[in-house]
């Protein structure tokens, strides 16, 4: 009986003359020869469910797909599942075998972050789960990604500006040997913008665009985006007001009726300070000094 063959197909991408495909590669633990296998190709539809793209049956140990960009396109999901059958007794067969389901095309790992506002930069990786073809075997084989954030704010607020910011605008995936669920990959860093406002966790998100693509199979595809949650932290704040009225950091009140330029504030942990200027704003019986400028660093 084929009932109990472990088949268990898995799903490789790999590249055959130049174009982009989908291998699904299965294994009975004892095959009895002559056995054929019916594998059967799906993906998921934007409802979720399975379509069927391709059917076959084949005496060999694997099966491939052609991304070709109608019938199965990047960003798609596709599954295969395999039974197999005696040649001349197809009634005797295996009960079918389900692949995990593999996405193919451009995505972010992790697929979500959650990060504070407290300067750290966390790492955020671009990866192609599919080969990259290079169609003239020239120097510039690559695909560049334009990547953009936009802060989605909160259910009951309307969008802001950014609340994160990354370390680069554009990332190019080099062609090289897949390995595991990566063909090409690149890093890029996330922070989260330090803002002063007491706003609540936010809502942002990460995007990727190929950058005018030869191959058309790129150029029609939207890779996922990155949902990144930006956890509110308090700040400190201080103050220098008016005829300068102070409040420092840990609340402490003083004036100060100076002239001249002043170091208001230096941080020792990094490249930061703000030096304020104090002016004669006339005072009738004393010395009276005003706010005139500030600079920052």
């Amino acid at each position: 009986k084929l009932t109990s063959l472990a088949l268990q197909p898995v799903i490789t991408p790999e590249l055959v003359q130049g174009r982009v495909h989908v291998r699904c590669s299965y294994s009975p633990s004892s095959p009895e020869p002559p056995v054929q296998y019916r594998v059967l190709w799906s993906r998921l539809s934007s409802s979720g469910k399975r379509e069927q793209i391709h059917q076959e049956t084949t005496p060999q140990p694997f099966s491939h797909v052609e991304m070709d960009g109608t019938k199965l396109r990047l960003g798609d999901t596709v599954f295969c599942t395999v039974t197999a059958f005696r040649r001349g007794t197809p009634e005797q067969q295996s009960l079918p075998e389900d692949s995990k389901g593999f996405y193919a095309g451009i995505k972010f790992f992790p697929e979500s972050l959650e990060i504070a506002e407290d300067g750290k930069e966390h790492v955020l990786t671009v990866l192609s789960t599919v080969p990259i073809a290079c169609p003239g075997q020239d120097d510039s084989c690559k695909i560049t990604l334009q990547l953009s954030t936009e802060d989605l704010g909160k259910s009951n607020q309307a969008p802001g500006p950014p609340d994160i910011a990354l370390s680069a605008c554009q990332v190019d995936l080099v062609p090289g040997p897949c390995s595991g669920s990566s063909c090409a990959a690149a890093m890029v860093t996330v922070t989260a913008v330090t803002d002063f406002a007491q706003d609540g966790n936010r809502l942002s998100r990460v995007r990727a665009q190929p950058v005018s693509p030869r191959d058309p199979l790129w150029r029609a595809h939207t890779p996922r985006d990155v949902k990144v949650t930006v956890r509110d932290l308090p700040t400190g704040n201080c103050y220098s007001f008016t005829d300068p009225h102070i409040i420092t950091f840990d609340g402490w009140r003083y004036d100060s009726h100076k002239i001249g330029t002043f170091l208001l504030c230096r941080s020792d942990a990094r490249a930061f300070e703000v030096h304020v200027r104090q002016w004669d704003c006339g005072g009738h019986h004393s010395v009276t000094a005003c706010n005139c400028g500030m600079a920052a660093r």
